[in-house]
């Protein structure tokens, strides 16, 4: 194949983004990305996954090109709004939770009420450090429910989103059990002051089938403290479950939580 050929990233939509191409997206086979592109319409559960192999290339190659990148970006956002399957979508946000950026966030947010996409709309959100892929996920909150919510929540605990504590120790209370369950666990992984103080705040008021729920989430938020460096909020929050009133499994955890905070073995 010609030079000219493997040095354009076949990224025909977006034709400007290519002027400023590097070294790097040299080694992308133009034709290949097109090829898989074209394959990647109607593709489906079953095709060789061999034939998208260009696309994780190119993702590969234009590492460092911000304008190939780009390019790229935007035609794999173009599936999403496209008729394509749900095989070829799943792969869209597979590869967008490596390769994508703020640009992608609209599209992957507007797939988040889809029961058959949430969760891997979910799945890239989670990874993208953009800061609007958190408040996608904040702002779709009370959007969805059931499931999709709980799986919302959870990824705002994989993300330890701290802006969201306010809104998940309101849903501590919620008349569904899994969505209260999920926003203490997310609590406990977010693992900040704010998130310690919801959840000790709760507990006295929680259902006895949110005790245990709320209990393991704050001796995992305790520990996030405490690995943090913040000894004193743990110590806090260890405190709080030693008491008489709890498990003995919960107390124990705690009594070695509050020695390790003091320096004991």
């Amino acid at each position: 194949m010609k030079r000219q050929d493997t040095t354009r990233l076949a990224l025909a939509a977006v034709p400007a983004a290519l002027a400023g191409a590097t070294a790097v997206a040299a080694e992308v086979d133009a034709a290949a990305v097109d090829k898989a592109f074209e394959t990647l319409k109607t593709y489906d559960w079953g095709a060789d996954r061999k034939l998208l192999n260009p696309i994780d290339d190119a993702v590969i190659a234009t590492r460092g090109d911000a304008a190939a990148r780009k390019g790229l970006e935007t035609r794999l956002i173009a599936v999403l709004g496209s008729d394509a399957s749900r095989s070829a979508k799943d792969f869209v946000f597979r590869t967008l939770r490596t390769a994508g950026t703020a640009e992608s966030v609209p599209a992957l947010a507007a797939s988040l009420p889809d029961k058959d996409l949430s969760h891997m709309a979910r799945y890239a959100l989670e990874r993208i450090s953009a800061p609007e892929a958190a408040a996608a996920l904040r702002d779709a909150l009370p959007k969805v429910g059931g499931a999709l919510k709980v799986g919302v929540i959870g990824s705002l605990g994989v993300r330890r989103d701290t802006a969201c504590v306010s809104a998940l120790a309101g849903l501590l209370g919620d008349s569904d059990t899994a969505i209260a369950k999920a926003a203490a666990n997310s609590l406990g992984v977010i693992g900040s002051p704010e998130a310690g103080k919801a959840l000790s705040g709760f507990a006295k008021k929680a259902s006895d089938g949110m005790k245990p729920a709320v209990a393991d989430a704050s001796l995992a938020c305790a520990e996030r403290l405490l690995a943090d460096g913040k000894k004193a909020e743990a110590i806090v929050l260890y405190k709080s479950l030693s008491g008489d009133d709890q498990p003995k499994h919960v107390r124990v955890a705690a009594t070695r939580g509050m020695l390790m905070a003091a320096g004991k073995k």
